[in-house]
């Protein structure tokens, strides 16, 4: 991994940003993002975000190009290219409700299109590939049902070289009313979409109302109608029985990658109520 880390003095930077794992400074002087991860994490998190976020930005994918891995001497973390006047689009939809529908369609296109790009299978990993070392080398973070009901999945799921994002909502798109660009690539890998889609029905259907007002400043139901809004027109069908049986088909997605997740943000295991309903739906 990349060891080179630039330390900047934060006196030269202003906190406009907060997040589940990390805080953002823009530069006073320069166009520049300074994300700075929580203490505790690890420094190959902030190596690995570096590394993924600039093979992406190489792969021709719509994102802030990633400048250089930084430390404030405590923490670990990446400068940014600045995108002047950003916004995202949780924040959009924050500030004007009314703008729920065009935002949410507008984030379809942009998934569609990312589903649509052939990832660099050399440069980046397999969700799968990710997912079953997850399993394998941290079972304790669920039960053995539940460890092995994954493990199995993971055995039949489809292949594919799609571009995932890997931690997929919208409020990981900023825009600058010119271009929208994606942010946060550091789980971006490939495999089948419904590894990004059954992470999204997560964010949009399980997430409580402190922390998606915390991390996203919607609440759930504006979640909720957001996904309503985005999986017709990402699918390209208003046909409920069709959707219905989609989303169906993402529960055992979802759950295979929740306790990944769950473990990258708050590193340690699922809530025992999960560990015992989640194997349920792993088919």
């Amino acid at each position: 991994m990349e060891k080179n880390y630039k330390l900047i003095d934060l006196n030269d930077y202003v906190q406009t940003g907060e997040g589940g794992t990390s805080l953002t400074y823009t530069h006073k002087t320069r166009k520049a993002l300074a994300k700075l991860f929580n203490p505790g994490r690890e420094a190959e998190q902030a190596e690995r975000e570096f590394l993924t976020a600039r093979a992406v930005f190489e792969m021709g994918v719509p994102t802030p190009e990633p400048y250089q891995l930084i430390t404030d001497g405590q923490r670990q973390g990446v400068e940014y290219e600045l995108i002047k006047d950003k916004r995202s689009f949780t924040r959009i939809v924050s500030q004007e409700p009314e703008r729920l529908e065009e935002i949410s369609l507008s984030f379809a296109r942009m998934a569609r299109e990312l589903h649509a790009t052939k990832a660099d299978t050399l440069r980046f990993t397999s969700i799968k590939e990710t997912l079953r070392r997850f399993y394998l080398e941290k079972g304790e973070r669920v039960t053995e049902e539940y460890k092995q009901r994954a493990l199995n999945f993971l055995d039949k799921a489809p292949d594919a070289e799609t571009s995932l994002h890997g931690d997929l909502h919208i409020g990981n798109v900023i825009t600058d009313g010119q271009r929208n660009l994606w942010i946060d690539l550091g789980q971006f890998s490939y495999g089948v979409p419904e590894w990004d889609l059954g992470w999204m029905w997560t964010i949009c259907h399980r997430m409580d109302g402190h922390r998606s007002d915390f991390i996203l400043h919607l609440t759930p139901e504006t979640l909720t109608a957001h996904w309503d809004i985005f999986l017709p027109a990402y699918l390209g069908t208003n046909d409920k029985v069709a959707i219905g049986q989609f989303t169906k088909r993402l529960m055992a997605f979802y759950a295979v990658k929740l306790p990944f997740m769950y473990d990258l943000q708050a590193q340690e295991r699922l809530p025992e109520a999960a560990l015992q309903q989640l194997p349920q739906v792993i088919e």
